[in-house]
């Protein structure tokens, strides 16, 4: 993985960077709904985001400037040499110091396999690193089978970020462009599987991780950018 970036000159920009560039670049679904929605919202965050975040009122993430965006941010994890892809990573300031902001978008694509379904046939390196982000997120236990495997590491994803940056917060978002909130009772359930303290409502704080604060939530992205269609780069 690269740590070399340039601007972008526009959303068609971010196509290339995907894991799948033909395949996942199409009006109405969260590749290009975001890319348009970020590169519209330049120089700030979306105003959704940032919204829920002043929500709280916790001078941590109210207030926040953006720094830096990089779309789809790769964190390499124990267990495998697949690293965790995060659609955006946001390094973002205010008066208390650095946010690392990491946004994973969504209209209606799931968040993957359940750990149930990871770990049935998985590998020893697939095992291992299951085990890390449990760890990771301060598990004394394992979650149950029923959480989204993606959940897990895109937020560990954002945490090692904060971490390499020394940033006091590290924030991960689902951006939904979702009308009806698709796979909203996943996120819930991950949250639920935590000692989380609720900040407000879509925005909590998962509590006993080591060094750092921890906050996870859920926004509801413009829906108009459901029908912006950005050009092809191929």
């Amino acid at each position: 993985m690269k740590r070399i970036y340039v601007p972008t000159q526009s959303g068609t920009d971010w196509q290339r960077l995907l894991g799948k560039p033909k395949l996942h670049w199409k009006k109405g679904r969260s590749a290009m709904s975001a890319a348009a929605c970020w590169e519209g919202s330049h120089p700030g965050l979306p105003l959704e985001i940032s919204s829920l975040l002043d929500s709280c009122r916790d001078s941590a993430v109210t207030g926040l400037e953006l720094l830096l965006a990089i779309p789809e941010w790769e964190v390499a994890l124990p267990g495998g040499e697949t690293v965790s892809q995060t659609d955006i990573m946001a390094v973002c300031r205010n008066g208390s110091g650095l946010v690392i902001l990491g946004v994973e978008a969504k209209v209606d694509e799931p968040f993957g396999p359940t750990l149930g379904e990871k770990k049935a046939g998985a590998t020893a390196g697939q095992l291992e690193r299951i085990a890390y982000l449990e760890k990771e997120l301060g598990r004394s236990a394992p979650f149950g089978d029923e959480i989204r495997y993606q959940l897990l590491h895109r937020t560990v994803s954002a945490l090692l970020t904060a971490r390499a940056f020394h940033a006091k917060v590290a924030v991960m978002l689902v951006q939904s462009f979702s009308p009806e909130s698709n796979w909203r009772d996943d996120f819930d359930a991950f949250c639920a599987g935590h000692a989380c303290r609720e900040l407000s409502p879509g925005l909590f704080e998962i509590l006993g991780i080591d060094g750092l604060r921890l906050i996870v939530g859920w926004c509801k992205g413009d829906a108009k950018y459901l029908d912006v269609e950005l050009p092809s780069a191929f």
